[in-house]
């Protein structure tokens, strides 16, 4: 069923480290995507090392204006916090529809952003808030903004010896409005066929700050930054919304597959972007 490979079970960060820096290897977080590929054959790896004992790698916390989530928090903790929906509104969206009770039990932040799936649930949410994720490695740690993060399909800016411990985030600004729409073909435990998350901060009736992160229309997550420069600096009418939605469309290269065809993942996101930022200005003005 699967093939052969070494198992470490690490009990301190520092013992982690030293074993991917070492040998190549496959980080076992909470497993829901690792397992599926390593049953597939898609992964053979010599070394896979289990995170399970690390608890300093589970939980969210608070530090002044900043929450910090670690890498091992799951799904289930994330629906667990009474604060997310202040702290990440988006993101607690993204849970609430986050395949089923066991997978969310097990499914970690951490993972979740590692597998690098351009279908990635928590990702667009994240991206939406402006998160950073930490690298840590042996020889030492760095921060990347996560929507720097993903180079295209499947590739990313972490090396081989790094391993991501949490990701962070400033608190919404006041007078700010973050959500998050999943399209899949069922409402609950579905892969997203088109994944939209918007963050706008407005001031009266003009935009300070936009954010439009898009899910499983590209080879990654990405960020529409041309749509959002339509928006900052500016009134929001209901023409300048669908230029940017029609502009979030034009930076979209969707594929087609079993879920969806291209056309539809082009038609929807442009629909999707619409309607969140329509009901963000709504919301805040």
């Amino acid at each position: 069923m699967y093939g052969e490979f070494k198992l470490e079970m690490p009990q301190q960060l520092d013992e982690a480290l030293a074993l991917i820096a070492e040998d190549p290897a496959e980080v076992l977080s909470g497993g829901t995507n690792l397992m599926i590929e390593l049953r597939a054959r898609k992964l053979r790896p010599e070394q896979v090392v289990s995170l399970d004992a690390l608890s300093e790698l589970r939980g969210i916390e608070v530090d002044g204006n900043r929450i910090t989530l670690g890498a091992r928090t799951t799904i289930s903790d994330i629906l667990r916090c009474d604060d997310m929906a202040e702290f990440g509104p988006s993101l607690l969206d993204a849970a609430n529809l986050f395949a089923g009770q066991m997978v969310r039990n097990m499914g970690t932040v951490g993972g979740n952003i590692a597998c690098s799936s351009p279908a990635a649930d928590l990702v667009p949410p994240l991206m939406s808030l402006d998160a950073e994720i930490t690298l840590v490695s042996s020889k030492g740690t760095r921060k990347v903004a996560l929507c720097d993060y993903y180079l295209s399909y499947k590739k990313d800016v972490r090396a081989p010896s790094e391993m991501i411990t949490s990701v962070s985030w400033k608190k919404l600004a006041k007078n700010s409005s973050n959500s998050f729409y999943k399209l899949a073909r069922r409402i609950g435990d579905a892969i997203t066929v088109t994944g939209v998350a918007v963050t706008l901060t407005m001031d009266g009736d003009r935009c300070t700050t936009a954010r439009i992160a898009l899910g499983a229309v590209a080879p990654t997550v990405f960020r529409a930054t041309n749509a959002e420069k339509i928006l900052e600096g500016q009134i929001l009418t209901d023409d300048l919304i669908t230029t940017a939605a029609q502009q979030a469309k034009a930076q979209s290269s969707p594929i087609s597959d079993v879920r969806a065809s291209a056309e539809y993942r082009l038609h929807t996101v442009g629909k999707l972007t619409h309607r969140l930022l329509t009901q963000a200005r709504d919301k805040l003005v």
